[in-house]
């Protein structure tokens, strides 16, 4: 079992940026490829970006690509996603995400919302 606490959310005006940290329970977060997803209101959850074990891949969506960045330190069982360049269209939930085969874990989430 893993679990994964989210912060760093919050209001900001567009064109700012945010850090949102997921610090995650349990001695294997190595193990497990960790993603961030959101939900905007009234929509499905989307990826927004992965990063391997070792992190040496990412993976972005495309809308994110350039502003984004994910990174995880593995020996404080803690991944990042820094937001810059932020956009009203970023508003949503974000969710922390941990995989490992079968496995798939999920945060509480945390809001971020953009101001025009």
């Amino acid at each position: 079992q893993v679990q994964l606490d989210e912060s760093g959310g919050g209001l900001v005006q567009a064109g700012g940026s945010l850090r949102l940290s997921c610090a995650t329970s349990g001695r294997t977060f190595r193990s497990y490829v960790m993603g961030w997803f959101r939900q905007a209101p009234g929509k499905e959850r989307e990826f927004v970006a992965s990063i391997t074990l070792s992190g040496s891949s990412t993976n972005y969506r495309d809308s994110v690509k350039g502003r984004f960045a994910i990174a995880r330190d593995n020996d404080k069982n803690t991944v990042y996603l820094q937001m810059n360049s932020l956009k009203p269209e970023d508003t949503a939930v974000y969710y922390c995400n941990a995989r490992k085969g079968p496995d798939n874990y999920w945060g509480q989430g945390t809001r971020v919302t953009v101001s025009s």
